[in-house]
């Protein structure tokens, strides 16, 4: 999304797949001989984009801010402070944090407007995920913050309503005088005492000095009513009730009018939650909100607002809902969301840029989030929005104005735009020294580097492209600029390895699509083709070349090239590779297999356990999701259903699932499940017994030897805890003779308690030589070795994949224990600038503790409880650093 048009290097895969995968006698064109214009021709690099999120140069600290405001705000405010802190783990990538911080300010709304937006937003944030509401519904539980809220319940009845005294004395009995109205040529007779006590103006009328009061007959003809509903408003002046089967929303609605026109607060409020009662679909809720709002209805209001609201991203195809969003007047905006107006169009623009970033309702949402903003952080937050969105409109001169009005409020990041649009008119210098003024005058940070390079020669492009990797490793540009580079040069093995750095801890579609181009050039077919059907796994409907052709397409070109493989073949692969722990190379097999008679929810529970081994969660919900659909028994689904709730946070509706699919059939798959949630999860720290016992049970149970070889390194992992040493290196050699690789790791261990170190160092060497991805490899076997061999080993493991934190952490604490505190900090600043950690956080925490830097102590602890609020050590440390820097407070005074 979000690409820049301002540089004449375009897009990394922009070529012919015709001319690239034409058949001929058999064989792919040969591309040896492509000269490196031509290969230029064929594979562009694009500019990165300019991200629509919030991105502050410290994150840290507006983190630390956020948490510390939360501890001392008023409780009307937290939810306001909670939608931040999603747009903060927005800009850092951090799903499961911002969700959880969405379901924070869900939980601390406190008006009825604030419950149906984040509701809302978590809903649409789970899109696809709404099966698990029923599959918790199924054991008895609900989430509630997805269910729509009760509207009528959350706004108190009567709560404006005033008392109407048409009475002196309560011991008087009246005497019962009737009155009539008459409407057109009907009349309709009512009891004068309960009219009167409707409203003060009819109290008024019919008791005060007037005309009408000594009249036995009133004319209301004029006054929007009909006699029908003169009746109705007759018959609830005495039962208090709205009376009738089938009252229509238009009868209601005069009878609205006519309450509103009459200040009948209690025969208005009636109408109010009956109307709202009756809506039940977008319809209803466009028909009825224009009056809702002319009438000040609250709970129809709030009720056509949610069921709208609960559409998204549909209603927004619809013009006459995205025209009523973004017209209505300050005073309609309050009415409908209170004082949430700026988390309501945070969320409409939001939906609206996933569609269509570039579309005029786009413009509009953005335009009025703008409006609502209120502070520096939502500015900075509207602001950049609406200059992405004028950027990507080519409405440069309103792009640059909105960048500076973010700059101004405090986002250095909007000077990423700038520098665009000041280059897109020629100024490239300009560019340059804007983005050379940002990193002189900031904490240098990756992005930076990259967008400086972008502007500057050749030389001085890669020199800035390293130090953006060496800043920040998880940006793909860098990578796949130097690897297109390489490549021109004629050296496709540099390239390859290039951008496998990246593919080696980040799943970029980008990449991967980048890496099948060189393979190409490099006649790898086969692995050409794995990368397709990699890319097709963790997207079925992805497109490649610029977006026009399908992936799918491609493929079938490719597999024309490649050997077929019969079932077995299949099966032998995804052995072969799934012993060498190459994933992408399993999932490529599993891929194929989906093409025979395989069964299909066998090999989507494969194909998600090898995601979620990527680090890709959403692509392994959706395998589990087909798992659970291409099921061949419902004791399978049971175990795909479990699964789910496991990998959703359920763990005792997880169990019940897998105790519910044994009681049908006794299966390998079904007590491992249950076995992996109770060893997992830590409900029972006496589980052990209980968890060696069902690992048994599914090792007696018909099974692959992949699944066995994982049930045995489980269990071998059980009785290491139970320091049952001799038993678990059995389950450890077992498994390897039916080579599940992994299970070095666990003997390992076993040598390493035995007080074997050499023996567990020689076991890790084994699992390295062998595994294809060895990163945890190399950080497992610096254990067991002397500090200058694990500072090596623990360089690779930053080399091969630089987000994983134990390295940082240890080579940090070296140098504290060096009593080179500086660089030990800065270890850990320089990880945690591009990776938000509570470990790395917690130590930081700890060294500034101990340097006396308690503010930077107190910021670092209120950061980490930022990314997980119940971490009792973080706790502990945060209240005694609290309480020194309380302490120390007091002593400067």
């Amino acid at each position: 999304m979000f690409l820049s048009e301002s540089r004449k290097e375009t897009q990394v895969h922009d070529f012919n797949p015709q001319s690239w995968l034409q058949v001929e006698r058999g064989k792919l064109m040969k591309l040896s001989s492509y000269s490196p214009s031509s290969i230029e021709s064929l594979i562009k690099v694009l500019e990165p984009p300019i991200l629509p999120y919030f991105k502050p140069v410290d994150y840290v600290s507006v983190l630390a801010q956020i948490h510390e405001e939360l501890e001392q705000c008023k409780p009307e405010e937290k939810s306001d402070r909670y939608l931040l802190q999603y747009h903060v783990f927005r800009g850092l990538g951090e799903t499961k944090l911002l969700r959880r911080s969405l379901h924070s300010a869900w939980k601390h709304s406190t008006t009825v407007y604030e419950k149906i937006i984040y509701g809302t937003w978590l809903r649409y944030e789970k899109q696809g995920e709404e099966f698990i509401t029923d599959l918790l519904s199924s054991c008895g539980k609900c989430c509630r913050e997805l269910e729509p809220v009760d509207v009528a319940s959350e706004i108190p009845a009567g709560a404006s309503v005033p008392v109407c005294e048409t009475s002196t004395s309560s011991n008087v009995q009246e005497e019962a005088t009737m009155v009539s109205f008459q409407i057109g040529e009907e009349m309709v007779i009512c009891e004068r005492r309960k009219i009167s006590s409707l409203s003060i103006p009819f109290h008024t009328m019919l008791n005060g000095p007037f005309t009408e009061t000594n009249l036995e007959v009133i004319d209301l003809s004029e006054n929007g009513i009909s006699a029908a509903g003169m009746r109705c408003i007759a018959n609830f002046s005495v039962t208090g009730v709205l009376a009738g089967n089938g009252l229509s929303a238009d009868f209601l609605l005069e009878i609205l009018v006519f309450a509103n026109k009459f200040c009948c607060e209690k025969l208005k409020e009636a109408c109010d939650r009956k109307l709202a009662s009756l809506v039940c679909s977008r319809q209803d809720a466009i028909e009825l909100i224009t009056c809702a709002l002319e009438e000040n209805a609250p709970v129809l209001v709030a009720t056509c607002m949610q069921v709208l609201l609960r559409e998204l991203p549909n209603c927004l195809a619809d013009e006459q809902v995205v025209k009523f969003f973004s017209n209505v007047n300050n005073e309609q905006q309050y009415a409908m969301v209170g004082r949430a107006a700026f988390p309501f169009y945070s969320l409409l623009s939001e939906v609206s840029m996933k569609t269509d970033p570039t579309s005029e309702k786009t413009v509009r949402f953005v335009e009025r989030m703008v409006e609502s903003a209120v502070g520096a952080s939502q500015k900075q937050i509207a602001y950049h929005r609406l200059g992405c969105v004028r950027f990507l409109r080519k409405e440069y001169g309103e792009a640059v104005r909105a960048f500076n009005a973010a700059l101004s409020s405090g986002h250095v990041y909007s000077i990423a735009g700038i520098a665009r649009v000041a280059c897109l008119r020629g100024n490239t210098v300009l560019a340059f020294e804007k983005l050379t003024s940002v990193i002189s005058s900031y904490q240098p940070l990756g992005w930076m580097f990259l967008e400086r390079s972008l502007y500057t020669n050749a030389n001085r492009k890669l020199e800035d492209l390293d130090m953006a990797t060496e800043l920040d490793p998880t940006l793909t540009y860098p990578y796949m600029y130097r690897a297109i580079n390489l490549l021109k040069k004629q050296v496709p093995k540099a390239a390859l390895d290039e951008v496998n750095r990246i593919l080696g801890f980040k799943m970029a579609l980008e990449c991967l699509e980048l890496r099948f181009c060189i393979h190409l050039v490099m006649e790898n077919y086969d692995l050409a083709l794995r990368d397709v059907h990699a890319i097709l796994t963790l997207a079925p409907g992805y497109r490649m070349v610029e977006g026009r052709v399908e992936a799918s397409k491609i493929a079938t070109l490719l597999s024309a090239q490649v050997d077929k493989w019969s079932s077995a073949d299949c099966w032998m692969h995804l052995y072969e590779r799934w012993s060498a722990v190459d994933d992408v190379g399993s999932l490529s097999v599993i891929f194929q297999m989906m093409e025979t008679d395989a069964p299909k929810g066998v090999l989507y529970f494969r194909q998600s356990l090898l995601l979620l081994r990527l680090n890709c969660p959403e692509a392994a919900m959706r395998s589990l999701q087909l798992a659970r659909q291409h099921a061949c028994s419902e004791h399978e689904r049971l175990i795909y259903e479990g699964w789910l709730l496991y990998d959703t946070g359920h763990c005792q509706e997880a169990l019940l699932k897998a105790e519910e699919s044994i009681g049908k059939q006794r299966s390998f798959e079904a007590f491992f499940l249950k076995a992996y949630v109770l060893a997992d999860s830590g409900m029972d720290p006496s589980c052990s017994v209980t968890c060696i016992s069902l690992l048994e049970e599914a090792l007696k149970c018909p099974s692959d030897r992949l699944r066995k070889g994982q049930a045995l390194n489980n269990l071998g992992g059980v009785y290491l805890d139970c320091e049952k040493l001799d038993l678990a290196a059995d389950c450890y050699t077992s498994a390897l003779k039916i080579r599940h690789t992994r299970a070095h790791q666990g003997l390992a261990r076993v040598h390493f308690l035995k007080n074997k170190r050499v023996a567990a160092f020689e076991e890790m060497t084994q699992l390295i030589e062998t595994a294809k991805s060895n990163a945890s490899a190399y950080e497992k076997r610096s254990e067991y070795c002397d500090r200058e061999q694990t500072m090596k080993d623990l360089e690779m493991v930053t080399r091969l994949d630089p987000l994983r934190v134990y390295p940082y952490r240890y080579r940090a604490a070296v140098l504290m224990d060096s009593r080179k505190e500086k660089e030990a900090i800065a270890e850990l600043t320089h990880a945690i600038a591009f990776k938000a950690d509570l470990y790395l956080l917690h130590l930081r925490a700890a060294f500034h503790e101990h340097i006396g830097d308690l503010q930077s102590a107190l910021r670092d602890c209120r950061a980490a409880l930022s990314l997980d609020p119940n971490h009792q050590e973080m706790l502990e440390l945060h209240k005694r650093v609290h309480n020194q820097e309380t302490i120390t407070g007091f002593d400067t005074m």
